[in-house]
């Protein structure tokens, strides 16, 4: 059983449509990262999954059952743009409160649970006006936890935050996966970071679902590069571009040999032209870069320059 199903999910806003037959797909127990520019149809899908908006078609399936079932929709917390707390109230009267709205039997022992689980338990008589954003975000993240929920929906939760700031972060989000069985959906524009703590990933624009990968599945289609610096950048792209089928020049300034091939081999080609080889290394492409193509090879799809 999946976490969440979706199936052609549709959603106007007059208009205009931003959701377009979207499928996806969600395992138990994932750290789902989605991903898409700014748009593209991420908070509207994250809001009907949670219930804040109504969809104009297609299914949404929680744990088996359909979106609108009480029992389903009570597995999920999220955190949706901004955490809503009283500036003027201490970080633990603030989760009381929404303890209590949740009806929750035992409340003070449901705050220092969630508290722990986003190590701020040390920071509870903090008022919320005086925390870091990094704090206000995880303050978030507990408030979605209150009530066990199975399904953790977060958007955008570690933008704007400081190195240590991730770090807590992405400790606190597989935490939750590994210790408390708990799956959870994950946008950012941050894809270095995403791509540290991601299981599977959903890549959306336009409104419709382009992809959907494990990391696993990511990392065998990325591909494995030679990278190397040399003397004469421009000659040795021509002379490459004789033997290799794709050389290309990144923002760096080193060339990056695509072929499988040996970088010995590819090394000794600029040699032997008599031009010096400064650097050599193997690398892999990374998230960030393998978005960036995809997006690039669909934007030539759509005028036909592919």
């Amino acid at each position: 059983m999946n976490a969440v199903e979706i199936k052609n999910l549709t959603k106007n806003f007059g208009s205009k449509q931003a959701v377009k037959g979207l499928n996806m797909t969600v395992p138990m127990g994932a750290i789902y990262g989605f991903i898409g520019e700014n748009g593209s149809g991420k908070s509207t899908t994250e809001k009907l999954i949670c219930g804040l908006i109504v969809p104009n078609g297609g299914s949404i399936r929680l744990f088996g059952k359909d979106y609108t079932d009480e029992a389903a929709r009570a597995k999920v917390g999220c955190l949706i743009e901004f955490p809503g707390c009283y500036p003027n109230y201490s970080v633990w009267n603030n989760l009381m409160l929404q303890a209590a709205n949740l009806g929750l039997k035992h409340p003070a022992d449901e705050v220092r649970k969630v508290l722990r689980l986003v190590r701020m338990d040390g920071s509870a008589s903090n008022k919320f006006k005086n925390c870091s954003l990094g704090m206000k975000q995880r303050i978030g993240i507990a408030m979605a936890l209150l009530g066990d929920p199975l399904l953790l929906i977060l958007d955008e939760p570690i933008n704007g935050l400081d190195a240590d700031g991730m770090r807590i972060m992405r400790e606190v989000l597989v935490d939750i996966t590994k210790n408390k069985g708990c799956t959870v959906i994950i946008s950012s524009h941050l894809l270095g970071e995403l791509e540290k703590i991601a299981t599977h990933y959903g890549i959306i624009r336009g409104g419709k679902m382009l992809c959907e990968m494990t990391a696993e599945e990511l990392e065998a289609d990325c591909p494995t590069y030679t990278a190397l610096r040399v003397k004469d950048t421009n000659r040795a792209k021509v002379i490459l571009s004789c033997k290799y089928s794709r050389v290309e020049e990144d923002a760096t300034g080193y060339i990056r040999v695509y072929d499988n091939a040996m970088p010995e081999d590819i090394a000794a080609c600029v040699h032997e032209n008599g031009i010096p080889v400064c650097e050599l290394r193997t690398a892999k492409i990374k998230l960030e870069e393998y978005y960036i193509d995809l997006m690039e090879k669909k934007e030539g799809d759509r005028y036909g320059t592919y």
